[in-house]
């Protein structure tokens, strides 16, 4: 039995070489033009086209494995980014389980997005590709069985040509030869020799006929299957471009949802502070504004008086400035000096603070700066007092010089009372 196997194996290794050898004698036979090569232009179209598209899907496979490691790059450097966040974050501070549970959230979304790539895109990128690896070979087996039909229609052909030579060259010898025969033996040579003819072309008829239906079968086959793929291309870029847009956009949903959550909690802990903060610097303000009202003493401004008893004063005024002599002059400035007003009896209604710059525009207006602090004084004939003006003198110049020296009158809605 193994010799028997071993002589099936040898037999059909060297008709494996015997056709190699026809068909490169055939080739280069072509190549020189000493023999015709079948051209099927329609069919080498559609190879050309098939090379075009396995090119376009192994770039674009490759590709996507790219733009899938980058995805997987990415959800690391995420991942790493919020493992430190969540160490950074002390556990006492506000939110901090919904930071955890955001970091995991933005894990899963990552994975999720990953996987998704790889059912919807990659998978079946790789289901495509597969089925050109099988086509290639059989266009490859179609070149070959070409050359074997080209080598028997050739061989073919030969067999005919010599027929018609060999008939007319041994035509004579043979008729010499039967003619010395025996009677018994006289056309038994030329029946001979027409049978060995017959036999080579009938052979050489087969070999055609046989190689012809092969080549014919898978060629009718490749005809039908390249142009169905060739079209089935735009269904499987479609698909794929729309699956990676589609799980594209769900994650960017998804990943936006959950930045939302994230600003929310941390515009609650900043906005906890920043109310703290608030809290602080009103306490601050009030703080300094009690210290400013007890640095210069302000007394609570009296009731204005009637026009009656201002007058009556001012006779008194004048009787006492009659009555009173002359005295020496040297002693007239400590006199003034007594007499102007102390900080204890400067009579205020209220205290304002100018919110807007307002220059004097005449002799009685104050030349007032945004942050001036003023003491409104009433005015000494409450007729004298226009709509919408008050009199007033600077704190500064108060706390300087302790005199109603410089008080002027400026708009009241230049300032904002205190």
């Amino acid at each position: 039995m193994a010799e028997v196997g071993k002589g099936v194996n040898a037999g059909k290794l060297a008709s494996n070489v015997q056709k190699r050898i026809t068909r490169a004698q055939e080739k280069v036979l072509q190549k020189l033009g000493k023999a015709d090569e079948t051209k099927d232009t329609a069919f080498e179209e559609e190879v050309a086209k098939f090379n075009k598209q396995l090119a376009d899907g192994t770039k674009l496979q490759k590709d996507l494995k790219a733009y899938m490691a980058a995805v997987k790059t990415m959800h690391e450097c995420s991942k790493r980014l919020q493992d430190c966040l969540a160490e950074m974050y002390d556990p006492e501070w506000f939110g901090k389980e919904e930071v955890d549970s955001i970091a995991e959230d933005t894990d899963l979304l990552w994975q999720d997005f990953h996987q998704n790539l790889v059912d919807n895109a990659l998978i079946s990128m790789d289901t495509y590709l597969a089925q050109f690896p099988d086509i290639r070979a059989r266009i490859a087996k179609r070149e070959r069985k070409l050359v074997d039909f080209d080598s028997a229609r050739h061989h073919f052909a030969s067999i005919q040509k010599s027929k018609k030579k060999d008939e007319a060259k041994i035509a004579k010898p043979l008729a010499l030869v039967e003619r010395a025969a025996p009677g018994w033996a006289q056309g038994i040579i030329t029946a001979h020799q027409i049978a060995q003819t017959n036999l080579s072309r009938s052979q050489a008829e087969e070999e055609l006929g046989r190689a012809q239906k092969v080549f014919e079968e898978i060629n009718y086959d490749l005809q039908e299957e390249l142009p169905t793929l060739w079209d089935s291309r735009v269904g499987i870029y479609v698909n794929t471009f729309q699956s990676v847009a589609g799980l594209e956009e769900k994650f960017h949903r998804d990943m936006g949802i959950n930045e939302i959550i994230v600003r929310f909690w941390f515009g609650v802990l900043t906005l906890s502070v920043l109310c703290i903060f608030l809290l602080l610097v009103c306490i601050c303000m009030c703080v300094l504004v009690w210290q400013s009202r007890e640095g210069p003493p302000v007394s609570r401004p009296p009731r204005p008086a009637s026009s009656q008893e201002v007058k009556q004063d001012n006779i008194i005024n004048l009787l006492e400035d009659a009555v009173v002599p002359d005295i020496n002059s040297s002693i007239q400035p400590q006199v003034r000096g007594q007499m102007t007003p102390s900080p204890a009896y400067i009579s205020t209604l209220f205290l304002v603070k100018v919110l807007h710059d307002y220059g004097a525009t005449d002799s009685d207006e104050l030349d007032l700066k945004a942050g001036d602090i003023v003491y409104v004084l009433p005015f000494a004939n409450p007729d004298e007092q226009d709509e919408g003006w008050v009199m007033g003198v600077k704190e500064s110049h108060w706390l300087q010089n302790k005199n109603l020296l410089a008080k002027g009158v400026f708009p009241e809605n230049f300032t904002q009372k205190l």
